[in-house]
Order: C-alpha cells, then structure tokens, then sequence
C-alpha cells in the first residue's frame, strides 16, 4: 500500500465514499471542502438508486447495478446506521409515443436479467394506493431500486472515516496545485500528499485545469420541491410523467422535475414558475398532498461529464491525481468508494471503470 497521504478535495456523497473506503483500509486521510460537506449536489439530490432505463449502454447498465449491490454491502456494513428505502420504483406512461419507448426500455432491461416487471392496474393501485396516476397506458415496477438521503449517508460515510482517522477540514479550499512536489496549496496552509483525489463536483473543471488536465462537465440542474411532513403516503420512489416524487423517513415528500434549462444555460436560482408546475405535477398525482405546504426549493447542479458518463480513475497526465466525478454520484458512490480505494491503495485498474477514464477528454 503506498505511503504518505491521501488528500481529497470534495466531501460529497462521492468523495464521503472514498475517504471511508480508504480509511478502513488504514490510509491517512485528509478530506477538504471549500463549503459544508454535502451542501452542494450531494445536498439536493432526489436520492435515487438506480440502473433504470437511461443506463446503457450495457457497460454502464452494469455498472449500475453493480452500485446497487455496492449499497446492500454498505447498509450491511454499517447496520442501523444508513437507512435505504428499498421498495423500488413505479414508472408509468399515458398512450402515445412515450409508452412505445417505455415498453421497449422495460423489454430491453429485461433482456439484461434487471428485475422489473409489467403492472396491472391492481398490482399498480397495491403498491401506490395513495396515488392518481390517470390514464396508463403500460406501467413497471423495478424492483431492486430504492432511495437515500444523500446527505444523511455522507454524514456517515464521514463520521466513520474520522473514527477511523480520516481528518475533515471545512470551510478549506484548494487554491493551487504543485504536481511535480505532490503538493496542495489551501487556504489554511500547504499538504504533502501522495495522490490528490478529485471529488469536489461541478469545481473538478477548476481545480483539474490547475494541473493541466481537462475534465469537462455541462450544465445540468435541477429543481426539487420539499413539502413539510405529511402522513405515510408512498414507500417507493414514483416516476410519473412530467415529475418523479419520494417520501423521506420523516414524512416530507420531495420532488423534482424535468432539467430546467438546456445545455450552456446559466441558471443561478431555482425559478418560481419551475417550483409551480413541480407543486402542480405532485398534486394531480398524489392528491393527499394538497393540504401540506411547500416547505423550501432547492437548486441542485448535477455533476454531468460532457459524455454524461463517469469519469473515473488517475489522470495520464498528471499521475498523482484521481479524478472521480460523475453523475448517478448516489447510485454510484459505494462501488466507486471500494473500487477507487483499490486503484489508489493497491494500484490494481478496476476492470468496471476502464470505460471512464479521464484521458478520453485529453487534449489531441
């Protein structure tokens, strides 16, 4: 296992990952973020654990459900302590095209082995009876999916990292990069490092640049509406046209939207007119919660590679640098935690991550 310390830029649900995958490997540690663990993209994430029909192709399908099962370890691991919704995920489609191209994504997932299966309207009313969905025209449970509270489980991540002596420094940014000395200019002072693990989100394009590296991301962000507490209405994250909606532990319901803007669309705040047709899209389908006020809306900024695909392992041009960033960050950030921990501590490539190598954004 190489010496010195690792240093991690991010205390994200990703970069909470790695700092306590590599700490129970007895690594030191240092985690550094430039604002409050999680208050960025982990923070206002749905929460969603998946390899649903945007996953593919097989490759990343696979590596999906490999996260999957990365999170059944993990709640096994820390027993009590991360508390996951497992009862799937329900998705519908009124008549019309978007029915044609579910019932091909249900086949196709399928044929993959995934375990999601066809619902009659009463198998549909028992497993959401609290829900209005209108007309279906064809509907699906994916039985193995589930949902977190993203902050909550790097909260965890974190806590049992520092117990296992990870050190955690916040409000602590990184304000240079001196690779050929492996060193880490912050604003509380310099580091000596080993490897400079990147896992700080939408900044990676910043801090990488300072190393001469590229890692391209595009705008992606979203909206969440959270209610305040309601009574127990859904256990399974709801995928119904136009808005995708769960229920936390405490009852609060949260859900989100379509993208809200398009590529290279600087979006700075979570719009009024965005959080109303959210409320308005909640309410046609769980018409319980009318009665229960919106509580806060949040904007999040998904961390979405160019390709919108991982990006994950060291960089070929700066070899002490380690670069994971990526959308499905809370599906993915168990698997990416245990696989990063043994590239970086064992120096042995993951077979599941050579798709995802930061060289394919490497200038030609």
């Amino acid at each position: 296992m190489p010496g010195g310390t690792i240093v991690i830029a991010g205390a994200g649900i990703i970069g909470a990952s790695i700092a306590y995958h590599l700490a129970k490997r007895g690594a030191r540690v240092i985690i550094l973020d430039a604002a409050e663990p999680g208050s960025r993209a982990s923070g206002k994430s749905l929460g969603w654990i998946n390899a649903t029909f945007s996953k593919h192709p097989r490759a990343y399908f696979d590596i999906n459900c490999a996260g999957i099962a990365a999170w059944r370890r993990l709640e096994s691991e820390l027993p009590g302590e991360i508390e996951i919704q497992w009862g799937g995920s329900v998705a519908w489609s009124k008549p019309g095209a978007e029915a044609d191209a579910l019932g091909e994504n249900i086949r196709n997932h399928q044929a993959w082995g995934y375990a999601v299966r066809l619902l009659d309207p009463r198998e549909f009313h028992d497993l959401l009876p609290e829900v209005a969905p209108g007309e279906i025209a064809i509907a699906c449970h994916s039985e193995s999916e589930a949902a977190v509270d993203p902050l909550k489980a790097l909260t965890v991540l974190l806590s049992n990292a520092r117990a296992m002596g990870a050190e955690l420094r916040y409000p602590c940014a990184v304000t240079g990069l001196h690779p050929a000395h492996r060193r880490i200019e912050t604003n509380q002072g310099a580091i000596e490092a080993s490897v400079f693990v990147l896992a700080c989100g939408v900044d990676s394009p910043r801090l990488a640049a300072m190393a001469g590296v590229r890692v391209p991301l595009k705008h992606s962000p979203g909206v969440l509406v959270h209610t305040a507490p309601a009574p127990r209405l859904i256990d399974r994250v709801v995928l119904a046209p136009g808005v995708h909606f769960k229920q936390t532990a405490d009852g609060r319901v949260i859900a989100g939207g379509p993208i809200v803007a398009g590529a290279g669309t600087a979006i700075t705040h979570a719009s009024a007119d965005d959080a109303v047709e959210i409320r308005a899209k909640l309410e046609q389908y769980l018409p319980a919660i009318k009665s229960i006020p919106t509580e806060r809306v949040t904007l999040g900024h998904r961390v979405m590679p160019l390709d919108e695909y991982p990006i994950a392992g060291f960089s070929a041009e700066c070899p002490f640098l380690y670069i994971a960033a990526t959308h499905s960050g809370v599906t993915l950030a168990p698997l990416i935690g245990e696989l990063a921990a043994i590239e970086i501590l064992d120096r042995v490539p993951a077979a599941a991550l050579a798709p995802y190598r930061p060289s394919r954004f490497s200038a030609s």
